[in-house]
C-alpha cells in the first residue's frame, strides 16, 4: 500500500515537473510595441523613425500635364527652335506624366534642428523637342544644420514663389527662378519677428549660365543663320566657373504678408577670342551684378486666402537673374509679312556680355549687358474648390551703346542692308500676360487650365536688302524684321500627398 502510495506521487511530480518545461519551452505573448509613433514637433505628417529621435515625412505628387502650341513644356512658349518657325518638324501638342518623391528628416540637438531634405522627379514627356523620353532628376538634396544650408537648394536670391507669383507656367520671365535647386553654401541668421539674412556662394553653372548657347558673345563670324537665332556666331564664348556667385538677402515674414531684398554678385568671364586657341588671349575679367525688391500681401479684402505677388529685378552683367528659369537666352520668332518678304522674323539675345576680336590685338574688352524686369499676380479665391489668378511679367534688354554697336557691325556682315534698307538695334523687350484657374473638387487634387500671351518686342525694321539663309526649313529670300507674338496654354491634374 505504501509502496503505491509512493508511485503515484512520484508520478504525479514528474507530470508536474515535465508540464513545466514544457511550459518554458512556449514563446511569451510579446508586449505590443508602437512602430509609427506620430512626431509633433515639426507639424502634421511627420514620424518618429522607430527606434531614433529622428522624424521623417515622406511626401510628392503624381501630375499629368498637356501644352498646346508650345516648343517645350512647361508651357514654354513657341520662342524658338522648329514652334518658333512655324514649321511642320515642331510638335505642338505635347504631353507630361511626372511622378515627385520627397524624403523630410529633422532630429533636435543641442546646436538646434538637424534637418536633411531630398526630392527627385522621374519625368516622361513626349513630344519634346522630338521623340521625349525618361527623365529622372534631383530638384533638392541639401543639409540643414545651425543656421547653414549645404547642397542643392534654392536660390538665397529667389522669392518664395520663384518664378511662380501665380501661374504654373515655369517660363515667366522678369526676374529669377531656381524652383529646382541650385548648389550653394549658405547661412541664415533668425532675429526674431520674422526678420531674417543670408548670405550665400552659389553655383553659377546649373541657372546663371544660358541654356545652349553662350552666355557671352564674340561679335566677330557667324552666318545670318546663327544671328538671327539669336546665338551671336554660333560659338561658345563662356569660360568655366572660377568664383561662385556671391548672394545676399534680407527678408520679413509677417501675417499681412511678406517683403525681401536681395542682392548678387556674378563674374562674368569669356573663355578666348579664338576659343580653339589659348595664346589668342581672352578679354579680361568683368564683375556682373543683379538687385531684386519683392512685396508679397496676404488677407486681402477681395477673399479669404487671396494674395498679391510681386518682385522686380534689375542686372547689369548678370542677365540670367532676369531672363531666367529654364527659358533660353536666345529668341527666333516668325510669322507672316506683309511687305513683300517671304515672311518675317524677330530675333533676340540675352548674354551677360559682348566683345570682338580674333586675337589680343584686335579684341576688346567686355562690355557689360542691362536688364531688368517686373512680374507679379493676383490670386483670388472664389470658394474652397475654385481660384484664379491673373498673372503677366515684363522684362527689358539694354546692349547699351558700346555693345549694341559691335552687335549691329557683326549682323550687318552677314545681313545686308543695314543702315539702308532694315535699321535698329539688339535691344529687346518680352510682355507675357496670363490667366490660371484651378479646381479642386478634393483635397489636394487639382485640376488647372492656363494660357499665357507672349510678345517679342525687338527694335529692328525694315526688309533685308538681298535674300539670305536663316535657319532650318526657311528658304534662301528676303525677310522683315518684325515684332512677334504668340499664345500657349496647358492642362495640368496634380495629385498631392
Amino acid at each position: 500500500m505504501n509502496f503505491a502510495k509512493s508511485l503515484m506521487l512520484g508520478g504525479a511530480a514528474l507530470l508536474v515537473a515535465t508540464a513545466g518545461a514544457q511550459a518554458a519551452d512556449l514563446p511569451l505573448k510579446a508586449k505590443a510595441v508602437e512602430y509609427v509613433k506620430v512626431c509633433s514637433l515639426y507639424g502634421a505628417g511627420f514620424y518618429y523613425v522607430p527606434g531614433t529621435d529622428t522624424c521623417i515625412k515622406l511626401g510628392g505628387y503624381i501630375r499629368a500635364e498637356y501644352a498646346f502650341n508650345a516648343a517645350g513644356m512647361t508651357e514654354t512658349p513657341s520662342w524658338n527652335g522648329a514652334a518658333g518657325q512655324g514649321n511642320r518638324l515642331s510638335n505642338n501638342t505635347i504631353y507630361r506624366s511626372r511622378a515627385d518623391l520627397n524624403i523630410d528628416t529633422r532630429t533636435a540637438t543641442e546646436y538646434g534642428v538637424v534637418r536633411t531634405y531630398f526630392e527627385s522627379v522621374f519625368t516622361w514627356t513626349s513630344g519634346a523637342p522630338v521623340a521625349g523620353g525618361d527623365t529622372p532628376g534631383v530638384y533638392f538634396a541639401f543639409v540643414q544644420f545651425a543656421g547653414f544650408t549645404f547642397g542643392k537648394a534654392v536660390s538665397q536670391f529667389s522669392t518664395p514663389w520663384n518664378g511662380g507669383p501665380g501661374n504654373i507656367t515655369s517660363n515667366l520671365l522678369g526676374g529669377d527662378d531656381t524652383s529646382t535647386g541650385i548648389n550653394q553654401v549658405s547661412y541664415t541668421a533668425e532675429f526674431g519677428n520674422g526678420v531674417s539674412a543670408s548670405i550665400s556662394l552659389e553655383d553659377q553653372s546649373s541657372y546663371r549660365w544660358a541654356q545652349g548657347v553662350s552666355n557671352v558673345i564674340n561679335a566677330t563670324g557667324g552666318t545670318a543663320a546663327s544671328w538671327l537665332q539669336g546665338a551671336g556666331n554660333g560659338t561658345s564664348y563662356t569660360a568655366g566657373t572660377n568664383v561662385p556667385d556671391i548672394v545676399g538677402k534680407i527678408r520679413v515674414d509677417q501675417a499681412w504678408g511678406l517683403f525681401q531684398v536681395s542682392a548678387a554678385a556674378h563674374q562674368v568671364r569669356a573663355s578666348y577670342y579664338n576659343p580653339a586657341l589659348e595664346t589668342s588671349g581672352h578679354p579680361s575679367d568683368k564683375w556682373g551684378f543683379a538687385v531684386l525688391a519683392a512685396l508679397s500681401l496676404k488677407n486681402l479684402p477681395t477673399g479669404r486666402g487671396d494674395s498679391i505677388n510681386l518682385d522686380a529685378t534689375y542686372a547689369d552683367g548678370a542677365t540670367r537673374y532676369v531672363i531666367g528659369g529654364t527659358s533660353p537666352n536666345a529668341f527666333a520668332m516668325y510669322s507672316d509679312s506683309g511687305f513683300g518678304a517671304y515672311q518675317s522674323v524677330g530675333f533676340a539675345s540675352a548674354p551677360d556680355a559682348v566683345f570682338a576680336g580674333a586675337n589680343n590685338v584686335t579684341g576688346t574688352g567686355l562690355s557689360t549687358v542691362k536688364s531688368w524686369g517686373i512680374r507679379g499676380a493676383f490670386n483670388h479665391n472664389w470658394n474652397p474648390n475654385w481660384a484664379t489668378s491673373i498673372f503677366g511679367a515684363y522684362s527689358s534688354v539694354d546692349f547699351g551703346g558700346t555693345g549694341g554697336a559691335l552687335y549691329n557691325a557683326a549682323l550687318a556682315a552677314v545681313v545686308p542692308g543695314f543702315g539702308t534698307t532694315y535699321t535698329g538695334n539688339p535691344n529687346f523687350n518680352i510682355a507675357q500676360i496670363g490667366v490660371r484657374t484651378a479646381w479642386t473638387p478634393v483635397k489636394n487634387l487639382t485640376f488647372s487650365g492656363e494660357v499665357m500671351w507672349m510678345r517679342l518686342d525687338q527694335n529692328y525694321s525694315g526688309v533685308t536688302a538681298a535674300a539670305i539663309s536663316p535657319t532650318a526649313t526657311k528658304p534662301t529670300a528676303r525677310y522683315e524684321f518684325k515684332d512677334q507674338d504668340t499664345v500657349v496654354g496647358a492642362v495640368r491634374v496634380q495629385r498631392t500627398f
